[in-house]
């Protein structure tokens, strides 16, 4: 075991597979020449040259288009946004073209893409760059939506990704890439649509993905000082849900707080809501509560932002409503 940064794992991840596979290469602003925005692409050009690690215009209409062409004609690429805002240029083609053509073509053509770059918030980045879309993509047939919260699931993950047949969207976060874990030396891949346990617990079920993570893991260790025994849910990928485990979880805990950052319309806790209560309502000990962002905008004002993303206390003061403590 060797400790590694989010963004090193990254490049790892996707090294590991270019070198299996000449037909996977690597396109995005910035990702070939300068290492990539946040680094993690670094050392890859000097290893596999200009034709499979491309630097392309800030057009991502455009080489989002090129990327399904590629695919449909047997390639596997790797596409990096330097953020999913700037994904909304090219959506048509994720949505239109990559997530439709294996249906619309009756199985003729697969489109093995990965679209990946940081998505949310990441501090004073306003508004129209600090979105959560993982809501947006996992509506969409065709796509699968992983968004790991720590540098050894999202290795794992991202070699699985890549090796999958169909588009995946891989949403990363600019405030993970520094984040450090021991990361097996010996080859390993995780599965797409398989939750994980990050702590197991009694008394409520505590569900969430992404970066926020590190919040639930830190109100579970709060809660349990004071004697409430919390399960930490990772959902890893958010298109497929596992409901199966979030199912089994609520079974024992008869409870259910959802942490997410996002938009509280339609967003993933809306849909785990449905199906907790659709499939494990006589199990239910307390209404269901989730933790959101407000339904506003990001905003620029640090002391406005620090109002807006979810808090840790809240996120607490969840759990003990759920559990009807004071």
């Amino acid at each position: 075991m060797a400790e590694y940064t989010f963004r090193e794992v990254i490049a790892q991840a996707m090294s590991e597979e270019m070198r299996k596979d000449e037909s996977i290469f690597l396109m995005g602003e910035e990702v070939a020449e300068y290492n990539g925005a946040y680094k993690a692409s670094k050392g890859m050009l000097d290893e596999f040259g200009p034709k499979r690690v491309i630097d392309t215009p800030i057009a991502e209409l455009g080489f989002t288009g090129i990327a399904v062409g590629a695919a449909m004609n047997g390639n596997r690429p790797i596409v990096e946004y330097m953020t999913f805002n700037f994904s909304l240029v090219g959506i048509d083609q994720i949505i239109n073209n990559a997530a439709k053509i294996r249906q619309m073509s009756g199985g003729q053509w697969n489109c093995p893409i990965v679209f990946r770059g940081p998505t949310a918030s990441a501090g004073q980045l306003g508004a129209t760059h600090s979105q959560a879309f993982e809501n947006w993509f996992a509506n969409i047939p065709g796509l699968k939506v992983v968004v790991p919260s720590n540098p050894y699931d999202a290795k794992g993950l991202l070699k699985t990704a890549i090796q999958d047949n169909d588009p995946v969207i891989f949403m990363e976060s600019e405030q993970m890439y520094g984040d450090k874990m021991e990361i097996p030396e010996e080859e390993y891949y995780l599965p797409i649509g398989k939750a994980d346990i990050k702590r197991e617990g009694t008394d409520v079920t505590l569900v969430s993905f992404g970066k926020i993570m590190k919040l639930a893991i830190q109100a579970a260790e709060d809660m349990a000082k004071e004697g409430i025994s919390v399960e930490v849910i990772d959902l890893r990928t958010v298109r497929p849900l596992d409901f199966d485990t979030v199912l089994a979880s609520v079974k024992k805990t008869n409870r259910l707080v959802i942490l997410e950052e996002a938009w509280p319309f339609a967003s993933v806790s809306s849909e785990i809501t449905y199906m907790v209560q659709q499939k494990a309502f006589d199990y239910l000990d307390a209404p269901i509560k989730r933790i959101t962002t407000p339904d506003a905008p990001a905003p620029y004002s640090a002391a406005l932002f620090a109002e807006w993303f979810p808090k840790l206390e809240k996120v607490k003061e969840e759990i003990k409503k759920a559990m009807y403590v004071k």
